[in-house]
């Protein structure tokens, strides 16, 4: 059952990618063609002017695609024409845009197509008489539809088209992304040094996280533990005096002071907790996310499929991520379910958690979105939240766990 959804929702993801690839090679065809018009204006000597305008809508479009895909950024194009127009970057935009205008769309129509085939013609028997005999030709069939056994026949279509998205699917999604992720990425050189910008700031996140996490460890056992403690070495320092004087009283002193022990014990646990959760140890983290979803307020789902073991501190980041996701949910969502996925892409440590709640999650609301950024960036992580008004929520953060 779970792997059958598992391809399901591949399935589904497959189409938003493909869908998602058909607006930005709208976009590229848009930009294609004013281009082209931008060039038949300059062999009259009137387009010129147009040029920087063309180019900078030619490095909105790309950027729209690199977004998309997850490339970086390479910045504003140059000012002056010719240095536009002999920068590598731009060059190779250039090439890439009439690649994803054709291919783009090509891939993306069938991504529309196909599905929107699939569903009218696997459901084409149970309303087929509802239509005119002149009418009865759906796609592909090329002949009226007169009984039953054509309409069974034009849900077999149906059939076969969806399994040429489950199957052909992903080979469409990478003939579609092909040219954008070997033709937008920038330069070696780029790339390094927007790489060792980027470790920076982690860098510093890593160390304001650290130093946020120890004042949090201190807090806890300066304001918790350590005043226990306090208050049970008074008590037994009054339990000692009573001793002689009172043995009754110093017997409710006694028992005073092991209510306060145990407190203390019960603090210490929590702060342990918060360090490392034992329940990782013990039961893995498939074991420690359900018992998250089993306390959470929200009735909640979880998948996981994680091979063998990742490294203890990437599961601790993973487990306080969906800790803190979760209670966020449960204080602020309104949802009704929530579900948490995890998997392993290559190197790559995936989570999904989702809620259909009413949306509107802000990261500048205190609601602890920034704190789950911070944990995530310090690893060295990347975290994308999609949250319109009205909802759903979901939360992608994907953790370098080594191969």
């Amino acid at each position: 059952m779970t792997r059958g959804r598992q391809r399901l929702r591949g399935a589904i993801d497959v189409v938003a990618r493909l869908v998602g690839g058909f607006g930005t090679a709208l976009l590229a065809t848009a930009v294609l063609v004013w281009l082209g018009v931008v060039a038949l204006l300059g062999c009259v000597g009137v387009g010129v002017p147009l040029v920087p305008s063309a180019l900078r809508a030619l490095r909105a479009a790309a950027n729209r695609e690199r977004a998309r895909l997850d490339v970086l950024d390479p910045g504003p194009v140059p000012h002056r024409v010719r240095a536009a127009l002999r920068d590598a970057t731009v060059r190779r935009e250039l090439a890439w845009l009439p690649l994803h205008a054709t291919a783009g769309l090509a891939t993306g129509f069938i991504g529309l197509a196909m599905p929107a085939t699939a569903l009218q013609n696997t459901t084409y028997p149970l309303w087929y008489h509802l239509l005119p005999p002149e009418d009865n030709t759906p796609s592909p069939i090329p002949w009226a539809v007169t009984d039953l056994t054509g309409a069974l026949a034009v849900g077999l279509t149906g059939v076969l088209c969806a399994a040429v998205v489950i199957g052909l699917g992903p080979a469409l999604v990478r003939a579609q992304e092909w040219p954008g992720r070997h033709l937008l990425v920038p330069p070696a050189g780029a790339d390094l040094s927007l790489r060792v910008a980027e470790l920076t700031a982690t860098r510093a996140a890593a160390l304001d996280a650290h130093a946020a996490e120890l004042r949090r460890i201190e807090r806890s056992l300066h304001d918790g533990t350590q005043n226990r403690l306090v208050a049970v070495t008074v008590l037994l320092g009054a339990a000692r005096r009573a001793v002689d004087r009172d043995p009754a009283a110093a017997g409710a002193v006694l028992d005073r002071a092991q209510d306060a022990a145990e407190q203390a014990l019960a603090e210490l646990r929590e702060v342990v907790r918060g360090i490392l959760p034992p329940v990782l140890a013990d039961r893995g983290l498939a074991g420690a996310l359900t018992g998250l979803a089993s306390s959470c307020g929200v009735p909640c789902e979880v998948v996981v499929d994680v091979p063998g073991r990742c490294a203890a501190s990437v599961e601790a980041t993973a487990y306080f991520v969906v800790a803190e996701a979760l209670s966020n949910v449960a204080k602020h969502s309104g949802a009704a379910s929530a579900v948490v996925e995890v998997g392993r892409a290559g190197d790559r440590l995936l989570l999904r958690i989702g809620d259909d709640g009413r949306g509107g999650a802000d990261e500048r609301g205190g609601s602890g979105l920034s704190g789950i950024r911070r944990r995530v960036e310090a690893y060295d992580g990347r975290l994308t939240l999609d949250s319109p008004p009205g909802g759903p929520t979901t939360m992608r953060v994907e953790l370098p766990c080594g191969s």
